[in-house]
């Protein structure tokens, strides 16, 4: 019998009446201030003339306030219930700096209304100028309010709220409430909040440092976009793609890199390509792949149509076809879980089995020194370094990956 949950209601009422306020407060005085500016300009493109009107779209762009007020009933603890808070609250203030730095005015002109929707749009544009557009607070709640809703919900009750959620977020482009260039914006900014307030974090493998390395020259073509424009606008696509490698880093945590099944997803690839050029400018002149022992081979990620029967990928970076797919970040040491899973792989790989990382320097290099103990290859954890140092010679091995492989050495037989 599972236990019953004391979920923090009071709690959560507080936390409802505080950024419920706050929310209207900092809200309207962003509109506010833009209303008194002399010139506030839009940001549309040419083609956006061309979007239909749909009126209807105003109930989910209204449900919004229900399923924001609803969210904090369903929180199951405390660390729950303030996280989600924690994170309403930085996206209220992020947006809230934006639209005082950036103020942009919507465009759009509805169209003569009657009926229940012009009630609705009407006390819509009671409180609600046509300011405050990017990012789009509205799609960045429907970002957070989601990850909220899918913890509860499963089966069909989850899909269809997926596609509510979706509506959710369209509806302010639909309704005339926002400019396409809102909308994405508005996502960025939600993941931006979630990578900052996540739900796990691996300390190990955290690399702040790196973080800010990519986040800034996400940054930079951000503003080279929305400076210069025209063909430049193009360069959101790096800049959000960079910035999620630095949230990648903040957290030590791969999934940020959208890698599934060894395949990247469409967002993250240029930085994919970058990678992949590094990779091979790095090993250029040199093998690729070196052979340590039984069949074992270790070195960079293999291009298609490589002919090896196993391929252990070490990679959380770049696609690569493979039958064991580990994702580990790159510059990162495998942590002791993700050696122990690439050892077994590679113990019980059909061969000839190849161990796999960008460069097939240090992540593979780790992994393998781990497996020629364990395969009995290599008596100690000092051997087995200088075993795949005399296959590849440019590892690179720090004090952590040497400590990962001396733990694994000193483990039972098995384990």
């Amino acid at each position: 019998m599972e236990p019953t949950i004391q979920r923090p209601y009071l709690r959560a009422g507080v936390w409802l009446v505080l950024l419920g306020s706050f929310f209207f407060a900092s809200y309207n005085a962003a509109n506010a201030f833009a209303d008194g500016l002399t010139h506030v300009p839009s940001l549309v493109f040419a083609w956006e003339r061309h979007l239909p009107f749909l009126a209807w779209t105003i109930l989910p762009y209204w449900s919004c306030d229900l399923l924001y007020a609803g969210s904090f009933a369903l929180c199951r603890t405390r660390e729950e219930l303030d996280r989600h808070a924690w994170r309403l609250l930085a996206i209220q203030l992020f947006s809230i700096v934006c639209f005082v730095l950036f103020p942009l005015r919507v465009s759009y002109v509805r169209p003569p209304l009657d009926g229940w929707s012009a009630w609705l749009f009407a006390s819509l544009t009671s409180f609600d100028k046509a300011f405050n557009q990017a990012p789009s607070l509205h799609v960045s709640l429907a970002v957070i309010l989601w990850v909220c809703y899918r913890r509860v919900l499963s089966g069909g009750a989850h899909r269809i709220a997926a596609a509510w959620f979706i509506l959710v977020a369209m509806s302010a482009w639909t309704t005339y409430q926002h400019q396409f260039i809102d909308l994405p914006l508005g996502l960025w900014a939600a993941l931006l909040v979630l990578a900052a307030i996540p739900e796990r974090r691996f300390a190990e493998a955290r690399r702040p440092k790196l973080a800010a390395l990519y986040f800034l020259p996400a940054v930079a073509l951000t503003a080279a976009a929305f400076i210069w424009r025209g063909t430049l606008w193009t360069a959101l696509w790096p800049a959000f793609s960079l910035s999620m490698v630095a949230c990648a880093y903040w957290n030590g945590d791969p999934v940020w890199l959208s890698k599934r099944n060894g395949r990247i997803a469409f967002w993250m690839w240029p930085y994919t390509l970058g990678a992949w050029i590094n990779s091979r400018c790095w090993t250029h002149g040199e093998e690729p792949w070196q052979h340590l022992a039984d069949g074992v081979w270790i070195g960079r990620a293999p291009s298609p149509g490589v002919a090896f029967a196993t391929v252990i990928d070490l990679t959380a970076e770049m696609p690569v076809r493979a039958q064991h797919h580990i994702p580990v970040l790159d510059l990162v040491v495998p942590d002791a879980d993700q050696t122990k899973a690439a050892v077994r792989a590679i113990l019980g790989a059909p061969r000839p089995a190849l161990v796999c990382c960008a460069l097939g320097y240090s992540r593979s290099a780790t992994v393998a020194a781990a497996w020629l103990v364990e395969a009995g290859h290599a008596n100690s954890a000092e051997e087995a370094i200088a075993k795949v140092r005399l296959a590849r010679p440019r590892i690179v091995m720090g004090k952590e990956a040497v400590q990962r492989v001396e733990a694994c050495a000193r483990l039972p037989a098995n384990q």
